[in-house]
């Protein structure tokens, strides 16, 4: 199987150095087969080929990767797109229709957090919404009619809302049955009118699971207050992006964040940090790598169980078991969780977990 992967910007080579080296010593561990080669982007992109991302990297990801790792990206910090400043994460999940941006949030005992219990996944439909880099066949859903107004366009689609909520209750039952649907058809009658529809009609083939559907702003306060009753969670583009980030500090840390970008269809599949690019800490090997290590073992195991290859699933399961074994240890854990480690030392640390051949409890 081939991987491609992009380093990207500001802290992005670094934590891909740390992911890359946990995921050769699976590759190893699991005899995966697994081959890497790094493709340009963001920067150093634009500074060798005038853009951000080239759709021949995007053809390449299509055609001849099995999966992707993608680094952060600064892209607040690019020029407008018609000076090349094209956004990264966006193209991948545009040009590949990766559509379910799937983002768990777990809270591990021995980490400071503020939701006890916490285990719960979003589902967040990816490539339509208030996103105005992406609800446009052409140009852009966002307007400056004059200089004082500024006007936004959000695109709801029957299709984008029936296949992430159908991949909404098919996790659902692999898990505890249950799936709550974000929204605020109060206020957004039509769109998210149409999002509700779609999740109705789709629970009408999994009896099973238990739903509910929420007001996002309810909801948002319930995920602070009663976070342990929550189990798979499915809403549009815009709420999936805040809640998971803040489901995700809740549970202890944006930084201990994985995030997979996929299509059931196509069985493409990109591992992409949760965070942003931390430019400030560039270069000073203190950044922690761990969404970037978790995203990775989570593509693994995704690919294992679209292929169904039990390797690949033993393989993310043995990264993300090793990353606990580590953190579970105040001394091995990175400035951001109060320890004292670097981002390369990390992660050996965890590459020599997952070569073990078993892994601590």
């Amino acid at each position: 199987m081939r991987i491609m992967t992009l380093p990207c910007d500001g802290i992005g080579p670094e934590i891909m150095a740390a992911t890359l080296e946990v995921v050769e010593a699976a590759n190893n561990r699991f005899d995966l087969g697994l081959t890497f080669e790094e493709a340009i982007s963001g920067f150093d992109s634009l500074k060798k080929h005038g853009i951000t991302l080239q759709e021949s990297v995007l053809d390449r990801a299509r055609t001849e990767f099995d999966g992707v790792i993608l680094g952060t990206q600064s892209h607040m910090d690019y020029p407008p797109l018609a000076e090349g400043g094209r956004n990264v994460s966006a193209g991948f999940r545009i040009g590949l229709d990766l559509y379910a941006n799937v983002r768990p949030a777990r809270t591990r005992s021995f980490i400071p957090n503020k939701a006890p219990g916490m285990d719960l996944v979003i589902m967040r439909e990816a490539t339509e919404g208030f996103y105005p880099d992406r609800n446009m066949f052409r140009g852009v859903g966002e307007m400056m009619p004059d200089p004082d107004m500024a006007l936004s366009v959000r695109k709801i689609t029957r299709h984008g809302s029936m296949r992430i909520c159908r991949e909404g209750f098919k996790l659902a039952m692999q898990r505890n049955k249950k799936i709550a649907a974000i929204h605020k058809a109060n206020s957004f009658l039509m769109t998210d009118g149409l999002f509700l529809d779609c999740f109705r009609e789709v629970a009408k083939d999994f009896p099973e699971v238990e739903t509910e559907e929420l007001i996002v702003d309810a909801f948002a306060a319930l995920l602070v207050r009663k976070p342990e009753v929550y189990d798979v969670v499915v809403a549009t583009n815009f709420y999936g992006d805040i809640l998971s980030d803040l489901a995700s500090e809740l549970s202890g840390s944006l930084g201990l964040a994985g995030s997979i970008n996929a299509n059931a269809e196509t069985g493409l599949c990109c591992a992409q940090a949760q965070h942003g690019s931390a430019p400030d800490i560039q270069g000073q090997n203190v950044a922690n790598p761990t969404s970037l290590i978790l995203s990775a073992a989570m593509m693994l195991t995704w690919l294992g169980e679209q292929r169904g290859i039990q390797k690949l699933m033993d393989a993310g399961n043995a990264i993300a078991e090793a990353v606990d074994t580590v953190i579970d240890d105040p001394a091995k854990r990175t400035r951001d969780l109060g320890g004292s480690v670097n981002c390369d030392s990390f992660g050996s640390l965890v590459a020599e977990t997952v070569a073990r051949e078993s892994i601590a409890a």
